[in-house]
């Protein structure tokens, strides 16, 4: 989707880090290496909100590029500022099979001898000034954008109304987990749409429609698609997070039963008499592959899987029909009802 418009986003995503190496060489070399960390943190992803951002834009006409690529960039840093907090909060050391910004940071501070403590605390440090400041420079890129200021403003209020809602949804999120009853197939699919689908689907989506003067009724449905497809996405991430191939997918099939994570999975099986089997096992921090296989095994018994699947149909048939119209152009109606069916039989 948009690869070859992305290139675009690539390129000022290098052009930016370069700049910012070069100002950062002004106060030491630890600095240096928090943007070079940075940098690397912005790397490897799908780059699905720039590309949304990208389709949305070009779906409704749009053809200046000078435009549309401070836009892609500012939610791809968004993302990446989000990802960076994420790890902090999850006291993860790695991301995408790699180092991230804290694991670097640690791996440095013991090399300069510092003690396993201080270590941790300077890495985390680290990270967290790295997500402020790629979520700094994503407002920046906008509040820079040479359009009317009321254009300016309302792509700003997009972008705020997402870190708001996602910072809400991550609190959210991780409140859940410290909870021992498993929560409703309704609150979990709340917290997917706060933490997860307005920044990543919602916003970008009507962001570059916004900016290409799409009509209002069009901006709506491209809202409603986003929140419903996010939900989609996420419900499918989450299926895969348990009974995922580790090989394809890159992430650990313990990771979130360990955290204790409450998914669509959790909440279904909660409600059946398969939930006493699994509650000791839920959030234990040194869960053993055996152990995890139980649960699946218990997980499959109730029916959990096919719940949880089944649900994440249901919202992307919904995003679909909410793309249903005249006013939505044909060409941006394909890919997105090609993203919705991507989003739900992925396998990574």
């Amino acid at each position: 989707m948009h690869e070859i418009a992305t290139l675009g986003v690539e390129t000022e995503l290098h052009r930016f880090f370069a700049a910012a190496r070069l100002r950062a060489s002004d106060y030491g070399d630890h600095y240096v290496a928090l943007w070079d960390s940075l940098d690397q943190a912005s790397r490897g992803g799908k780059r699905v909100r720039p590309a949304l951002v990208l389709a949305a834009y070009d779906g409704f006409g749009g053809t200046d590029r000078t435009l549309s690529t401070p836009v892609a960039v500012s939610f791809e840093l968004l993302h990446t500022a989000f990802l960076i907090h994420d790890d902090v909060i999850d006291r993860d050391l790695s991301r995408r099979g790699m180092a991230n910004i804290a694991g670097r940071f640690t791996e440095r501070a013991i090399a300069h001898g510092a003690a396993t403590g201080q270590a941790e605390a300077w890495a985390a440090t680290a990270a967290i000034l790295a997500g402020d400041l790629a979520l700094s420079e994503a407002h920046r890129a906008l509040a820079l954008l040479p359009v009317p200021a009321e254009l300016r403003g309302r792509l700003l209020d997009l972008l705020d109304r997402a870190v708001f809602v996602s910072a809400a949804g991550e609190l959210a999120d991780v409140t859940n987990t410290v909870s021992r009853d498993p929560l409703t197939i309704d609150q979990v699919v709340t917290t997917l749409e706060h933490k997860t689908a307005i920044y990543s689907f919602e916003a970008p989506l009507q962001a570059g429609a916004v900016l290409a003067g799409a009509p209002e009724e069009a901006i709506d449905a491209l809202g409603r698609f986003g929140r419903l497809i996010g939900v989609a996405f996420q419900l499918t991430d989450d299926l895969l997070g348990v009974f995922g191939d580790p090989a394809s997918t890159g992430k650990s099939v313990l990771a979130d039963l360990r955290e204790g994570k409450q998914t669509a999975l959790i909440a279904h099986a909660g409600a059946t008499d398969r939930w006493p089997l699994i509650a000791p096992f839920l959030g234990k921090d040194d869960l053993t592959e055996a152990e995890a296989e139980l649960v699946r095994g218990h997980l499959r018994d109730c029916g959990a899987p096919d719940t949880a699947d089944a649900l994440a149909r249901e919202y992307a048939s919904r995003a679909v029909e909410a793309l249903q119209g005249p006013l939505m152009p044909d060409e941006l109606r394909a890919t997105l009802t090609q993203l919705a069916l991507s989003a739900v039989t992925r396998q990574k």
